[in-house]
């Protein structure tokens, strides 16, 4: 992996822009880590997170309202000045593609490069995904491993979709962090802790709004918007 030159010009460059999409219902420090590691190990300026809207692979009725994953996502970047929050896939209506996500930020913004951040798993979802050949197109994807070194299936995987897409895909480090944002709702509806699962103030907001205290989790299907 080439890693920036500490004395480049970085106002002779395009600007490098990672992308962190998701439900985020909610956020947690997995979803913190691997976007610093993506910032550090690439050189990029910043990170932007793009908390979904309504995803069609996915069951609304266990995911909260748009409002309050967005505030959650600000509370939990909050002190990072290379993390941003973005609004654009609430606003936008109807269902929440990336393709589309991608193709809306390269044309406001073509001198930027941008760099999509997914889980490990989703390489393996990817083709089932809108239009997954204007995501590859559009968007170097950085896929977060733990455990494989380039010989695994992920390896196999990422080396089939570069074939295919004749896309960049990385693998990078994840370290052994196992959160999700389905055991965390768990957590809560069975009364168990959830600190420093979720940054502070996310797991204070949870609390004082009484979120997650509905019926037992079941809303995670997997698909496109993550």
């Amino acid at each position: 992996m080439n890693f920036p030159d500490k004395g480049e010009n970085t106002s002779a460059r395009p600007k490098k822009v990672g992308i962190m999409g998701g439900t985020f219902n909610p956020i947690h420090i997995g979803h913190l880590l691997l976007a610093e590691n993506a910032y550090s190990a690439f050189g990029l300026d910043r990170i932007l997170f793009i908390p979904s809207g309504c995803s069609y692979m996915k069951e609304q009725a266990g995911i909260l309202d748009a409002k309050d994953r967005l505030y959650m996502t600000a509370l939990a970047i909050s002190g990072n000045p290379h993390f941003e929050v973005s609004d654009m896939e609430i606003r936008r209506p109807g269902y929440t593609y990336t393709c589309d996500t991608l193709e809306q930020l390269c044309e406001q913004n073509p001198d930027t490069e941008y760099y999509f951040l997914v889980g490990a798993d989703s390489l393996f979802a990817m083709e089932s995904w809108k239009n997954p050949e204007i995501i590859f197109q559009k968007a170097t994807v950085l896929a977060a491993v733990r455990d494989d070194c380039g010989s695994g299936p992920l390896s196999g995987q990422a080396e089939y979709l570069r074939g295919k897409y004749h896309g960049n895909i990385f693998l990078i480090p994840s370290g052994n962090v196992d959160i999700s944002s389905s055991d965390i709702r768990n957590r809560i509806l069975e009364g168990r802790s959830i600190r420093y699962l979720v940054p502070e103030k996310v797991r204070e907001y949870i609390e004082k709004n009484g979120l997650y205290l509905g019926r037992p989790d079941s809303s995670q299907r997997g698909g496109d918007s993550r």
